[in-house]
């Protein structure tokens, strides 16, 4: 069985039954605690899993990171089409002005500290600001389909899981993964690498089960599973997991903060990527995603043992 957070408290779920979820999918006021945001593309925590992640990062609530895992291009590669800046520049431009944006929500702005580092053999761009890191692994858009662009050679999450090619490449060159099993390592030298010796680790990820959430982004679905893959023997994880697309087509769940908070931090998202002279899609998606956030939580197995504490886990 899986739980359910219900304004605040937690119920069974079962497999294809969903109620409003209030925000936070967890304990985010421990300090002990870390929260990882898988996200395929560089808005998809924002429409998906907020204010989660805002609940997460707000005063110093947890470690929060956030791993963007393809660049967003949208077959563009490196280039700007008819615009100023490269679009996925753009796109991290907004997710990286949404990550400040929460953790300035009641202090003056901060410095960041930028760097490439390597894990797992990989060169990935690293930008941490206050209790928040921001990964971004920029490998190919994979298109609705599934199947990637002719522009970047139609590399694409799914190709690679499904064995269809061999290796991925960053559109900026800085590394490649040879096969489904390395991009795995890498993601889980993250998990190891920002985790440190904090005992509850929480990953957000896509929901899997189409039963719950349907017609879901390929890539949104292969960054849920490398995540998973990833965390897979890991101790003391919590895992939740995130209606997407399917969710416009259900009520609105959220109070009134919660909504506010979500729309704040996807405006300025948008306002980031209109900084670099590119479009966005306001209206179609604030009428869509805005005001749901539904997921459902799988406890740890075993007990887990946290800041002199013991968290019990549910039982499957």
């Amino acid at each position: 069985m899986s739980a359910l957070r219900i304004l605040g408290k937690t119920c069974l779920l079962l497999p294809i039954l969903f109620a409003p979820a209030a925000a936070g999918a967890g304990d985010s006021s421990r300090p002990d605690k870390i929260s990882f945001y898988f996200a395929a593309h560089e808005d998809d925590w924002q429409l998906f899993m907020n204010p989660s992640a805002f609940e997460d990062v707000i005063n110093g609530a947890a470690k929060t990171v956030f791993v963007h895992v393809t660049a967003g291009d949208g077959g563009l590669g490196m280039g700007r089409g008819d615009r100023k800046f490269p679009y996925y520049l753009a796109r991290e431009n907004g997710a990286e002005s949404a990550v400040r944006f929460m953790a300035d929500a009641d202090s003056s702005p901060s410095k960041k500290a930028v760097a490439h580092i390597s894990l797992n053999g990989h060169t990935i761009y690293r930008v941490s600001y206050r209790n928040a890191v921001s990964y971004f692994l920029r490998v190919p858009d994979g298109n609705l389909s599934g199947v990637g662009y002719s522009k970047t050679g139609f590399q694409s999450l799914k190709r690679l899981s499904d064995g269809a090619i061999d290796k991925l490449s960053s559109i900026d060159g800085s590394t490649t993964y040879h096969g489904w099993s390395d991009l795995v390592a890498t993601l889980r030298a993250i998990l190891q690498y920002e985790r440190g010796a904090i005992s509850l680790l929480q990953i957000n990820v896509a929901d899997l089960d189409p039963k719950i959430n349907p017609d879901d982004h390929p890539d949104h679905l292969m960054t849920a599973k490398a995540a998973l893959d990833a965390a897979k023997d890991l101790p003391c994880v919590r895992r939740a997991y995130y209606v997407d697309y399917a969710s416009s087509k259900l009520p609105e769940n959220l109070d009134a903060q919660q909504r506010d908070r979500e729309s704040s931090v996807f405006a300025v998202t948008l306002a980031g990527v209109l900084a670099l002279d590119h479009g966005t899609a306001w209206h179609r998606y604030d009428g869509s995603y805005v005001g749901r956030n539904y997921f459902r939580v799988e406890e740890p197995s075993g007990q887990c043992k946290a800041a002199g504490t013991t968290i019990a886990a549910a039982k499957r």
